[in-house]
């Protein structure tokens, strides 16, 4: 491929089960970082309520199958300055998973992760991107919910859990984040080629935090962002368990980040 026809970012999308918000979030994020070259990477985790078909109808696809063995995505355009992939997982294998299947595709120097839903807002994408393209001071930029934009007031155990995680994750690994559960991560191409994910399901937050935070070479910044988070009625899936689960992976990962 011509080097100069290369994304300047890639955005990773798993979506599970997202019919409601994904054409929303899809348009969103085409229209983000005007001047910015963007690719697109949806994988469609398994989805049973119409999102596969609505993606299927829309757009080109391939499947992880094909992409495992080297075929490659086929890439629709959206506009003169963006590209989408949509790759289709046989079935749900969990955030983790998802993610790790479109950072195998994605060919972009910068990357970030943005859920299928909502809650998080392309536009806040700008100082992210600015950091780390344009005054190059950073090479991985958290967007915390926790930093003083506006977000909706929801469950306070959320609240209490995330914050928990990220003092316990900063004693361990010797960092000042308030937010490694966001979903917004942004990092550069080398600090890609670095990880070794090897997390399914919502334990990726964590394990990308900690082979970040322990190759102690990466510039790390953290910026606001707003969240616009949505209830259970309204389709969050994370959970309880997951709060659990992400308490002993920080233990886990801190001792063997790769494994």
């Amino acid at each position: 491929m011509n080097i100069s026809l290369l994304p300047d970012i890639s955005i990773l999308v798993p979506a599970y089960n997202e019919i409601g918000t994904i054409a929303e979030i899809l348009d969103l994020i085409g229209t983000a970082l005007p001047g910015v070259r963007k690719e697109i990477i949806v994988v469609d985790d398994g989805s049973k309520d119409g999102t596969r078909d609505w993606l299927s109808g829309k757009y080109a696809t391939t499947s992880e199958e094909d992409l495992a063995g080297g075929q490659g995505s086929p890439v629709s355009t959206i506009s003169d300055e963006c590209t989408i992939r949509v790759i289709f997982h046989s079935g749900n294998k969990g955030k983790g998973g998802a993610i790790r299947t479109a950072m195998r595709a994605a060919t972009g120097a910068v990357l970030i992760i943005q859920d299928a839903d909502l809650e998080y807002d392309p536009g806040d994408w700008n100082e992210m991107y600015r950091l780390i393209a344009r005054k190059k001071v950073a090479d991985v930029v958290y967007g915390s919910r926790f930093h003083g934009k506006s977000h909706r007031s929801l469950y306070f155990h959320h609240y209490l859990a995330n914050r928990l995680i990220s003092v316990i994750f900063n004693v361990l690994c010797n960092q000042t984040l308030t937010d490694i559960e966001t979903c917004y991560k942004m990092f550069t191409r080398e600090v890609l080629d670095s990880l070794n994910i090897t997390a399914n399901d919502f334990g990726m937050e964590v394990q990308i935090s900690c082979q970040i935070a322990l190759a102690r070479k990466w510039r790390v910044y953290e910026t606001a962002i707003h969240y616009y988070g949505r209830t259970y009625q309204e389709g969050k899936k994370i959970n309880w368990k997951d709060g659990l689960k992400a308490l002993w992976y920080l233990g886990r990962y801190r001792v063997n980040p790769g494994n």
